[in-house]
């Protein structure tokens, strides 16, 4: 997400960079910071911030100021000279800094689902004093934000976002069986990070942004659908309740969402490609809540509400983690987290601090109940 972003800010002279976060690369981060003209950088990563001061100078950054950690992420996001940022800070993480950017007065464009998902009852005041602090960069909920440009909410009927169904959307529940970690990560039209690809496979993604749509739109879950889509055209739709449906189509480039976020109210010119006049055949179909069974727990926990999205969030990155490290089946991984989801007893979300704590309890339980599961 990040080398994208960098993309589109590199083609257009009327923005720029003013600082850079990262996880553990440090050597990309200051070889980004060389390019953009960057002087604050940060990384989650403690050690990693010590060797990029250590090797600062080498890349003739001797002014670069690098800070690490939570702390450090969050002064990144909110720093005086940025009028917009972007998250894109996968899973629990990327809470305090989202916070400090909207506590900051700054424009968000926003990827990290996690975050909004976690947070969304203490995000939802900045929602609703002002729906353009965030502009969302996920590639479904930007086309929902796009067909809704100069629409009134109150006559939205239903929305509807697409699926491209993930790595396993042709196979039988006796195949799903048999696969692993390295045929979770080929997705058939996206190319993403680790988590989020398998997230794909298992359409807990979908789950995320399920609830993402609930924050961002305050539209109920009754009225959010999903549609499998594999052609990856149609980003997502919106039916108004006049019976007329409006869809946002591009092709499946994370580059368009990003200039859309990072130009509001503009538009980039040159991006990307656009689609041809014939387009071919754009298909569209239920989702089978039998194969993929992680996709009613948004609703699920969504439902629940209080601090229960925050924990399957958390309980998700858990499990994606074993799964990728070859310790939980794919067909294991829906198990885990209703499991887990149906031990929990809600909290009302009033601090990041609650959260934190909540998401402690659903690494811990979802370790237990993986050992239970897996016989170890």
């Amino acid at each position: 997400m990040g080398s994208q972003a960098i993309d589109v800010i590199m083609g257009n002279p009327n923005l720029k960079a003013v600082g850079l976060a990262a996880g553990t690369n440090w050597r990309t981060v200051l070889r980004q910071a060389k390019i953009l003209g960057i002087r604050k950088v940060a990384l989650s990563n403690e050690s990693a911030a010590r060797e990029a001061n250590r090797n600062k100078n080498a890349m003739g950054l001797e002014n670069l100021e690098v800070f690490f950690g939570q702390e450090g992420l969050c002064q990144i996001a909110s720093l005086p000279e940025a009028d917009t940022v972007l998250h894109a800070i996968p899973g629990f993480e990327g809470i305090r800094p989202l916070l400090a950017s909207l506590h900051g007065g700054k424009q968000v464009a926003l990827t990290g689902k996690e975050s909004l998902v976690s947070a969304g009852e203490l995000i939802r005041p900045f929602l609703e004093q002002g729906p353009n602090s965030i502009i969302p960069v996920d590639s479904e909920h930007s086309a929902i934000f796009q067909c809704l440009r100069g629409e009134n909410r109150l006559d939205i009927d239903h929305i509807i976002l697409t699926a491209s169904g993930g790595a396993f959307r042709d196979l039988g529940l006796a195949e799903l069986e048999r696969i692993g970690p390295d045929d979770a990560l080929k997705h058939p039209t996206w190319k993403m990070g680790p988590k989020v690809t398998v997230d794909s496979a298992t359409l807990f993604n979908k789950t995320l942004e399920v609830m993402e749509a609930h924050y961002l739109f305050g539209i109920g879950y009754d009225k959010i659908k999903v549609t499998i889509h594999r052609e990856s055209i149609v980003h997502s739709l919106v039916t108004f309740k006049d019976g007329s449906t409006m869809a946002q189509l591009g092709r499946p480039d994370m580059r368009l969402p990003i200039a859309y976020a990072l130009n509001y109210p503009e538009r980039q010119g040159g991006v990307t490609l656009p689609l041809g006049p014939a387009l071919g055949t754009l298909t569209f179909h239920e989702p089978d809540f039998e194969r993929f069974p992680c996709l009613g727990l948004g609703y699920e926990a969504g439902r629940i509400g209080g601090t229960a999205p925050c924990v399957l969030s958390m309980a998700d990155e858990i499990v994606v983690r074993e799964f990728l490290a070859g310790r939980v089946p794919f067909t294991k991984i829906y198990i885990i987290l209703k499991t887990v989801l149906d031990r929990y007893q809600p909290k009302s979300p009033d601090s990041v601090e609650i959260l934190e704590q909540e998401a402690l309890w659903a690494e811990s339980e979802t370790r237990k109940t993986i050992h239970m599961i897996m016989g170890r």
